[in-house]
């Protein structure tokens, strides 16, 4: 990560641009790229998005090959291309937005992303949220109890 974050750093210092690059202004931009990268999911169904996940991830064999794709397979076939290359620009630029306010903040990403995921498996146990897309919040009311319960008995 730190070889990326230097890259980006090179490439923003070459340019002068880090006189625009408060914490603020960047807290901002890395939000419209993810917007610009939620937009490629609008008005598109599930299956649609799932389609731009690339072949080797899936376990599916890459399309048929040119000779055997008909003209309608071959423009579907170029159009997710497309889809996919921006889908990638979009994340990219969200990394590199983020790269640039862990520096500006002074954040280890690599330490606070680990940090983050012992809290998130203290929040989340396997037991309680696997195969469950509940909060957390919800998960703990479905733990079992540590607390006996006392026999109630009558007053006299």
């Amino acid at each position: 990560m730190k070889s990326l974050t230097d890259a980006v750093l090179k490439f923003r210092n070459e340019r002068d641009w880090a006189q625009f690059h408060t914490l603020r202004h960047l807290i901002v931009s890395l939000n419209l790229e993810a917007a610009e990268l939620l937009e490629l999911t609008q008005w598109k169904s599930d299956a649609e998005i799932e389609a731009l996940i690339a072949p080797e991830k899936t376990g599916h064999s890459a399309a048929r090959s040119a000779d055997t794709q008909s003209v309608a397979e071959a423009k579907d076939a170029a159009g997710i291309a497309a889809q996919r290359d921006a889908l990638a620009d979009e994340c990219a630029d969200v990394l590199l937005y983020l790269l640039l306010i862990a520096d500006r903040a002074g954040i280890d990403l690599d330490r606070a992303a680990r940090n983050k995921l012992r809290k998130n498996a203290l929040k989340y146990p396997v037991e309680l949220s696997r195969g469950s897309c509940r909060k957390y919040t919800e998960l703990a009311a479905l733990a079992p109890s540590t607390e006996k319960t006392a026999s109630a008995t009558p007053n006299d």
